[in-house]
């Protein structure tokens, strides 16, 4: 067992104590502590104390160095023990780092949750009593590439995803010296056992087929299985991707977005009964009452209105792509008709996003984003969806 020997003047102790504020009490104590333990961490890799002969020596001290450590307490600066052949390494740095790990955590977590840079920095300075640099901070933020990492790339063949979600979102990133707009590309699901998952992400260019292609393979090469159901919006890019990398699935259009394009055509003024006709085609339960609310009930009345042309050519191109998820079991339909779920998540990342506006580089910006979707999928994991019995 290790024990340490201190000799200390009581008298120079008291008046130290009785002259000085408790912080600098404490953090004298602390070095004093932990310069002492290093001591005699190198008096035992040395196998031999401070001018004593031994057979057993391995080495030969080589005076000291200084180096901070940072505590939840403030900085101290500590003597580090060397050794001529520089093995000795002290266990008080690393020890040290476990037993603050909270404090770093939860500056990482200020980070994730939208608190910026320079904001975490201040907190530090008022719960340490010393400042860091923005620097500082953002390389703390860089220990969550690898968690981050492995999650974005964790195996997904250990489920079947029936309905899949697939949405991009545009952030500003410094590039070059130019700030420059990319596209979070981000996928979800609902698994067969009602589990709502985050599949992936990617950051890259502008929304492209082969951005899209590229971010389907990755799923694939994870292990991912084409699904049923594949739900989006009618970008052109995504489509053609959906078609080439899901082949026997389906294209379910987002309603939600289908019924906006519609609407954004008709007039301005008097369409309140047109559009309550449009929204009961979509509250069907099955194919074929869409189609007949369609045919029958929207078009025989308002397809000889020329006002409403552009909007019923719309209706017409989109409309069976819109209404897929009919042909799935009535209880999911609540889930899968439109891309809701994954805008609300969208609208999480952006939340936190919008305290940073501009990120530093590309990799800083995938480490957040993904750093927010574990987040969100960590407390959407205690959840099940509530699926009606048949």
């Amino acid at each position: 067992m290790t024990q340490l020997q201190f000799n200390l003047n009581i008298d120079d102790l008291k008046d130290s104590v009785m002259n000085s504020d408790i912080d600098a009490v404490i953090k004298a104590s602390i070095v004093l502590v932990l310069n002492s333990v290093m001591e005699n961490e190198r008096d035992e890799y040395l196998q031999a104390g401070a001018y004593e002969r031994s057979i057993e020596r391995r080495d030969y001290r080589n005076g000291y160095y200084e180096r901070d450590l940072i505590l939840s307490i403030g900085k101290i600066t500590l003597r580090v023990p060397r050794t001529h052949n520089g093995e000795f390494s002290t266990s008080v740095f690393e020890r040290y780092a476990r037993c603050d790990q909270a404090f770093v955590l939860s500056m990482l977590e200020m980070v994730v949750n939208g608190v910026s840079t320079r904001k975490v920095k201040n907190i530090v300075k008022q719960l340490c009593g010393e400042s860091v640099s923005k620097s500082f901070v953002s390389s703390l933020t860089e220990k969550l590439d690898p968690v981050v990492n492995e999650w974005a790339n964790r195996p997904l063949n250990t489920n079947y995803y029936p309905y899949i979600f697939a949405d991009a979102m545009y952030i500003k990133v410094r590039e070059h010296n130019r700030v420059v707009s990319k596209a979070v590309y981000i996928a979800t699901a609902i698994s067969e056992n009602h589990d709502r998952e985050i599949l992936g992400l990617k950051v890259d260019h502008a929304e492209s087929y082969e951005a899209w292609k590229g971010f389907f393979q990755h799923l694939q090469s994870r292990g991912l299985q084409s699904p049923k159901l594949v739900i989006s919006d009618a970008h052109k890019g995504l489509k053609k991707a959906i078609g080439t990398e899901f082949v026997g699935g389906t294209w379910q259009r987002c309603t939600v977005h289908f019924k906006r394009n519609i609407f954004s055509q008709l007039p301005k003024k008097d369409m309140e009964e047109v559009k309550i006709g449009l929204k009961r085609i979509f509250e069907a339960v099955k194919v074929g009452d869409a189609r007949k609310f369609k045919e029958e009930e929207f078009l025989e009345r308002y397809a000889e209105n020329p006002k409403l042309e552009n909007a019923i050519k719309t209706l017409e191109e989109g409309f069976e792509d819109a209404i897929q998820y009919l042909n799935e079991p009535e209880k999911y339909h609540l889930f899968i008709h439109s891309t809701n779920s994954l805008e609300r998540l969208n609208q999480e990342v952006r939340r936190r996003e919008r305290v940073i506006r501009i990120f530093p580089n590309t990799q800083s910006s995938f480490r957040l984003v993904g750093a927010v979707l574990m987040d969100y999928a960590e407390e959407q994991s205690k959840k099940k969806l509530i699926i009606r019995k048949e």
